[in-house]
């Protein structure tokens, strides 16, 4: 029998994704035996978590919660009339981090998935077509992970925005084969996508 105190720690744990009861026991304990300061600094990071980040109105991204828009927004290098639009928040550091791209980003909150009761409405869908037409965009990137989720999101946009948008360009992310990624354990999303976007040697 454990001390109730390394118990619930344990549990508060094992909510974490990816996060089972063995590896939850192993973080705990590494918690208890570590330097005191640790446990400390986690628990006051965590308390501050949700008051000191908030979402972006304008781009949907996460921003500090002092910031009225995302730095990544309002900074007048930015290009606003390109538009990448993203599933999740952090998907806009992954590509920052390749510094090529200098438009704007819009987080949509996921992709559409009915068995996980994610439709197109709780999708910030309608708040990208009001974008489009607010920032005069000449272009929105899809940049949807490449699932069937993503799929059918990227095709859902595109048809809402070339409704409503007959002029706009509408790109996607090139997909492809990775380097090193031997053909028989490529999925078939990504092998039709490499066919797909086949280019001349």
């Amino acid at each position: 029998m454990l001390p109730q105190a390394l118990e619930n720690v344990i549990e508060a744990l094992g909510h974490l994704p990816g996060v089972g009861p063995r590896t939850a026991e192993r973080y705990a304990y590494y918690l208890f035996r570590a330097d005191e300061n640790i446990s400390k600094n986690i628990s006051s990071t965590l308390d501050s978590l949700h008051s000191g980040v908030k979402s972006c109105p304008k781009t949907f991204a996460l921003i500090d919660s002092n910031e009225e828009v995302s730095p990544l927004y309002s900074d007048e290098k930015r290009d606003k009339k390109t538009i990448l639009v993203v599933e999740e928040p952090l998907d806009i550091y992954a590509i920052e981090q390749t510094k090529a791209f200098s438009g704007t980003y819009h987080v949509l909150g996921g992709a559409i998935s009915p068995i996980d009761g994610i439709t197109p409405e709780r999708l910030h869908i309608k708040e990208l077509i009001t974008r489009v037409k607010d920032d005069e965009a000449t272009e929105v990137i899809i940049a949807t992970n490449p699932s069937v989720e993503g799929e059918s999101t990227a095709l859902l946009l595109q048809k809402m925005l070339s409704e409503n948008f007959p002029e706009l360009k509408i790109t996607r992310l090139a997909r492809g084969l990775p380097l090193g990624v031997d053909l028989s354990y490529a999925d078939q999303i990504t092998l039709s996508a490499a066919l797909n976007n086949r280019t001349n040697l």
